[in-house]
C-alpha cells in the first residue's frame, strides 16, 4: 500500500527529526520514484529493493520511510560518496536504478516559492511541489561487483587470520591463501591505542 507524500513527510519529520527539512523531502521524493520506476508498491514489507545512498544523514532518512529500506534489515547499504543521490536494485532482477536531484533543483525550487522567506524554506516546499521530471535525475546502472556481492550471505561466519576477530556475510578478503577482514587487509577507519 503505497502511502502519499504528505503521509510519509510527516512520518520522516517524526520519526527522525524535530522538523522537516528538505533533505528528507529529497530522500522521500526519490524513494517514491524509486518504487515508481520499478513499479513496486512500497514502502517494502519483504527484502525485494536493495537501496545504496551515498550519503548519511537526513535524505536516508526520507528513502527509508518511503522505501522500507533499513540498515538493520540490511536493505540499505552506504557508499559513503558525500553525494545526495541513491541507487536501488531489484534483488529479484538484478535491474539498478540511480537517482539524483537534477543539478539545478535547488535554483528551480525558488521558482515554485518565489515568496519564500529564503532559500532553505524555497527548497523545503519547492521539493514537495517539483514534478519528478524537474526535480529528479535517473540513469539506468549496473553494479561494479555484482548483486551477490552486495548482499553477502546470511549466517556465514569466518575468523580473519590476523586479527582474529569473526567475519560475518562473506564479507572476508582472501590474499595469498590467507583470510583477511577488510581493516586487514587495507586501512582501517581506526587504529587501535594498545
Amino acid at each position: 500500500m503505497t502511502r502519499d507524500l504528505k503521509t510519509l513527510l510527516q512520518e520522516t519529520a517524526a520519526r527522525h527529526h524535530q522538523r522537516l527539512c528538505p533533505r528528507q523531502v529529497l530522500g522521500v521524493r526519490v524513494g517514491m520514484y524509486a518504487g515508481e520506476m520499478f513499479h513496486l508498491d512500497l514502502p517494502q514489507g519483504d527484502k525485494r529493493l536493495l537501496a545504496l545512498v551515498e550519503t548519511d544523514g537526513c535524505f536516508t532518512d526520507g528513502i527509508a520511510v518511503s522505501t522500507g529500506c533499513w540498515w538493520g534489515r540490511r536493505t540499505m547499504r552506504l557508499m559513503d560518496y558525500g553525494k545526495v543521490a541513491a541507487t536501488f536494485v531489484d534483488t529479484r532482477t538484478g535491474r539498478a536504478l540511480r537517482i539524483r536531484p537534477a543539478l539545478d533543483a535547488r535554483v528551480r525550487a525558488l521558482e515554485y516559492v518565489s515568496d519564500a522567506p529564503d532559500r532553505w524554506h524555497a527548497q523545503l516546499y519547492g521539493y514537495q511541489s517539483m514534478p519528478n521530471c524537474e526535480l529528479l535525475e535517473v540513469c539506468e546502472v549496473e553494479l561494479a561487483g555484482g548483486l551477490d556481492a552486495l548482499i553477502g550471505q546470511a549466517g556465514t561466519r569466518v575468523v580473519c587470520q590476523t586479527c582474529g576477530e569473526e567475519i560475518l556475510n562473506r564479507r572476508e578478503i582472501q590474499r595469498a591463501e590467507k583470510v583477511l577482514c577488510r581493516a586487514c587487509d587495507t586501512n582501517a577507519y581506526y587504529v587501535s591505542k594498545k
